[in-house]
């Protein structure tokens, strides 16, 4: 039990850590290059507190042990020859093909939006905004991002270093910011147009989250208006932590 008291600590003081260290990065970057004017103590910034917390307390333990799991079946099955740098390039470009299609799938299945909705429902964009996200939704993406680096026996050093870029990167795409990445954003992803697939009544384009080159070669790129637009969830009031987490298995609402 002392054990088990002294690892949940640890655990928390290093989420705690986490959240130093993103608030110490970001919230000078959103308020030296705002894309709005919003303040940081902004409306529902508590569920997304909690959100960040189940993240990296709970879900992200979860998907790391669902990965374990499927790694343990599938690692090496196939007679790989190709050198790792190879490996790891198609690995990458592989999980993006799948978490894209993944992606659009969320929106036109009516079952995996009401679990995607969750991520949508955010009224206010910044980098705690990129926590919230239902576990089912996590855990699915995650798996899509993952399952071919796994199949394709990457190692689990460069998975970690993935890992942690495309969380970071994930999260700098959320940010209330408006940094010009010239050709950068169309390989990597930029807050403009993550910002614009988060619009109420869109969600129809720049599934491509940490690839939107793949936006542009499947049709479904767009450009954000030069004005301000609404984000969220058409006809949804804001929902709290535990009624985003318990929602999705009774009912369901289009955006």
């Amino acid at each position: 039990m002392h054990a088990l008291a002294s690892f949940a600590q640890d655990w928390l003081i290093a989420a705690l850590w986490s959240l130093l260290l993103l608030i110490a990065v970001f919230v000078p970057l959103e308020r030296l290059f705002p894309a709005r004017i919003q303040p940081i103590f902004r409306p529902a910034l508590g569920t997304d507190l909690a959100f960040f917390f189940g993240q990296y307390l709970m879900w992200n333990g979860l998907s790391l042990l669902v990965l374990q799991l499927i790694s343990a079946h599938l690692w090496s099955t196939l007679p790989l020859q190709a050198p790792m740098a190879i490996r790891t390039v198609f690995a990458v470009v592989l999980g993006d093909v799948l978490v894209y299609f993944f992606h659009r799938a969320c929106h036109k299945s009516p079952l995996l939006w009401r679990f995607h909705a969750v991520h949508h429902s955010s009224e206010h964009l910044d980098f705690l905004a990129a926590h919230r996200e239902h576990p089912i939704d996590g855990i699915l993406t995650q798996l899509a991002q993952n399952l071919p680096a796994i199949v394709l026996g990457i190692s689990p050093r460069i998975l970690a270093a993935l890992a942690v870029f495309r969380g970071l990167w994930a999260i700098f795409i959320h940010s209330n910011t408006r940094v010009p990445l010239g050709p950068l954003g169309y390989l990597l992803g930029s807050p403009q147009h993550h910002h614009y697939h988060h619009a109420k009544g869109q969600g129809r384009s720049n599934f491509g989250n940490l690839a939107p080159w793949l936006d542009v070669v499947c049709g479904t790129h767009a450009s954000p208006p030069r004005e301000d637009y609404p984000l969220g969830i058409e006809g949804q009031p804001p929902l709290r932590f535990w009624h985003s987490l318990w929602l999705p298995f009774v009912s369901a609402r289009r955006g």
